[in-house]
């Protein structure tokens, strides 16, 4: 099967029961046995549900995987990954990455004895020196955020040991546009809250991988903590994810167009966008992935007044957290996803106020466009009265 069907058959048979088209909804906790430890393959449904499964199932297809395990949150995934590690393990990390994820891995789980070294993952030969004896994971954001940056998966997987995994989040590309398993990568985390979703209308994420081993690891934790995702949770994904292929090629097409218009404008300092020529890495973006998603962004020339003021003055582009909806959002990652990041660790790594992050929706690409074009003309204006920002 390719792409579309996949997402619209894997793992989602007709009910044997009734014959159901789509897969129920099986909202119980606890199954009728037979006798006891004789039942139908479900027990209890922290340990297994059956329209989890089916969603599980779906999933591990889309990124060419047998194995999926859905959780609660993505973070819920990510602490399950990283469980597969014992204190004095040392992890290697994207230098860009989602501020909720440098907290878990800052805050929390240093204090359980694993060691964390940032490095810039567009450079082979830093991420080569920050390998120790006692690295056992490689955690990669590629597209990252919100940055954009892009890591050669293919490349990086030749420096890894065999006792060694790589984990690549793949949210912003998702298994449309990228299939890191593929490349070299052992494991692949998406928050399903975003594009897999797609809605805006449910939170969870999810483990992927091809190997067994992994595989049993990661749902042994998935059952010891317990942080799953519930059948209408798990339903509502599986819903989304049927249509991930079409709505990616909208996200891209939009976010394309509005790159373009925002590089081309003397009042923009700075666009992120991989599907731009002038993306550092625009080369290996066509290489490694598909399509170049649905998120860039951009820093507005002047204060970082403005940046802030132009957040809360579009009509389309709704200022909130999270991304991935069909509709579109801006951000200003330094107070908002990013926030927990110490401000001069962000600012050295490129996360200034001025920056504004976008997700861009499969809204007319024409009514965006003008949102953000007049937008950025207000902004102009009031910018002009206003002093320069220290930052």
């Amino acid at each position: 099967m390719r792409f579309s069907t996949r997402a619209i058959h894997a793992g989602q048979e007709a009910d044997p029961a009734t014959g159901a088209t789509i897969v129920p909804i099986y909202q119980t906790s606890t199954y009728t046995q037979t006798r006891v430890g004789e039942h139908k393959g479900f027990d209890y449904s922290r340990t297994v549900n059956p329209t989890r499964l089916a969603l599980e199932r779906q999933l591990a297809s889309l990124e060419g995987a047998r194995y999926g395990s859905a959780f609660a949150s993505g973070m819920a995934a990510t602490a399950a990954v990283l469980g597969l590690l014992s204190a004095g393990d040392h992890v290697v990390v994207s230098d860009d990455l989602y501020g909720g994820t440098y907290r878990l891995f800052a805050r929390v789980l240093q204090r359980y004895g694993l060691e964390f070294t940032y490095v810039d993952m567009t450079d082979l030969a830093a991420v080569r020196a920050a390998i120790r004896p006692a690295t056992k994971l490689f955690w990669i954001e590629t597209p990252s955020n919100p940055l954009l940056k892009l890591v050669d998966i293919a490349a990086l997987a030749s420096l890894r040991r065999t006792d060694q995994v790589i984990a690549v989040d793949n949210t912003f590309a998702t298994p449309y546009f990228q299939q890191p398993l593929s490349l070299g990568a052992q494991i692949v985390v998406h928050s399903t809250t975003k594009y897999i979703g797609g809605h805006s209308d449910v939170v969870g994420g999810v483990a992927i991988t091809a190997d067994a081993a992994l595989h049993d690891q990661i749902r042994f934790s998935q059952n010891a903590v317990g942080a799953v995702p519930g059948p209408h949770d798990a339903w509502l994904t599986m819903r989304g994810a049927k249509t991930l292929a079409l709505r990616m090629r909208e996200h891209a097409r939009n976010a394309q167009a509005i790159a373009e218009f925002l590089h081309a404008r003397e009042d923009v300092a700075r666009v992120y966008y991989p599907g731009l020529p002038s993306h550092p890495q625009h080369e290996l973006a066509r290489r490694q992935m598909s399509g170049f998603g649905g998120m860039l962004s951009f820093e507005p020339a002047g204060p970082a007044q403005r940046a802030l003021a132009l957040a809360s003055g579009l009509k389309y582009f709704s200022l909130a957290e999270s991304l991935g909806g069909v509709e579109s959002l801006i951000c200003h990652p330094a107070r908002m996803t990013h926030g927990s990041i110490p401000a001069g660790e962000r600012e050295r790594r490129g996360i200034s106020d001025r920056l504004l992050r976008l997700s861009v929706g499969i809204e007319d690409v024409e009514d965006l466009l003008d949102d953000l074009r007049a937008g950025l003309a207000a902004t102009a204006r009031q910018s002009d009265s206003v002093p320069p920002s220290p930052v």
